[in-house]
């Protein structure tokens, strides 16, 4: 990269509102995200998000893709990379003792320790459906090689009975499942992450504080079924279809040959699993 295109993407994200919109599309993953969506979760004025939108974009730094009639925009991340090699490359030319300490480990946390679960934590805004789902199903698929856990941005009082009531039906064991915050895996006390998933548009949309050990992260967004309107047999059709799509993801993410996979290759494949097809329910 040359230096007057990094000072070019340099200055684009020196002002706060590119930036904070730049930061929301890198924690919506590929799946991106819709102008509306954007504008309601940075509190922006349609016309000021259009404006940093123009920005970023010809900057280099964002994708826009059609999907039927809405426009979801995406961070590119290829070009942030590259901004980050020549900094450090350049800067750091001949003094590697400065910057080797804080380029990302190539190689996902405890990769090399087969006999260590990995700690893999779901997060949603309400921590009553999807996220359970996923913390469910990963505890029954991925067996010894997962410990499976989630949490709520804004978690409710007590679990959704239709997913209750789904779980039950398909053989889980729903006893250690419980709505909790995402405040009891911050602390110092709290297992430490290897893996941290968001499940729901919201969710991804919070600017939470980084996580400690640099865990892996993804998004899985699904569409809520707590807000499917209708009778109860249209509302448990919702449930079963969001229930019937997490199990495929996690059924794709258990299988994962992780220990044989660096980490762009590891954050490739995750990514992947997000925007998989929609499953029938079970």
């Amino acid at each position: 990269m040359e230096i007057d295109r990094a000072s070019s993407i340099l200055s684009t994200l020196g002002h706060p509102g590119r930036l904070a919109v730049f930061r929301l599309l890198v924690r919506r993953g590929p799946q991106g995200a819709r102008p509306g969506d954007m504008a309601g979760a940075l509190g922006l004025k349609p016309n000021t998000l259009s404006v940093y939108l123009a920005a970023l974009e010809g900057a280099g730094l964002i994708d826009a893709r059609r999907e039927g009639r809405a426009i979801h925009y995406s961070a590119r991340m290829a070009e942030m990379g590259a901004l980050v090699d020549f900094l450090v490359s350049d800067c750091c030319r001949g003094r590697p003792d400065l910057c080797l300490p804080h380029v990302a480990d190539p190689k996902p946390k405890r990769a090399d320790m087969s006999d260590t679960p990995f700690n893999v934590l779901f997060i949603c805004t309400g921590n009553s459906a999807r996220s359970i789902f996923a913390e469910a199903l990963l505890r029954e698929l991925g067996g010894d090689r997962f410990r499976a856990y989630s949490a709520g941005t804004r978690p409710f009082s007590t679990l959704n009975p239709f997913a209750v009531e789904l779980l039950h039906r398909n053989g889980h064991d729903i006893s250690p499942l419980r709505a909790k915050t995402i405040a009891e895996f911050q602390d110092g006390d709290a297992p430490l992450m290897d893996f941290v998933f968001t499940v729901c548009d919201a969710a991804a949309n919070e600017d939470c504080p980084p996580w400690p050990g640099q865990p892996i992260s993804a998004h899985w967004g699904l569409p809520d079924p707590v807000k499917r309107e209708g009778t109860d047999a249209e509302k448990a059709l919702a449930f079963a279809q969001a229930y019937a799509q997490m199990r495929q993801r996690v059924q794709a993410f258990a299988a994962l040959p992780i220990d044989q996979l660096d980490r762009l290759s590891l954050q490739r494949r995750l990514d992947d699993i997000g925007r998989m097809n929609t499953a029938e329910p079970a």
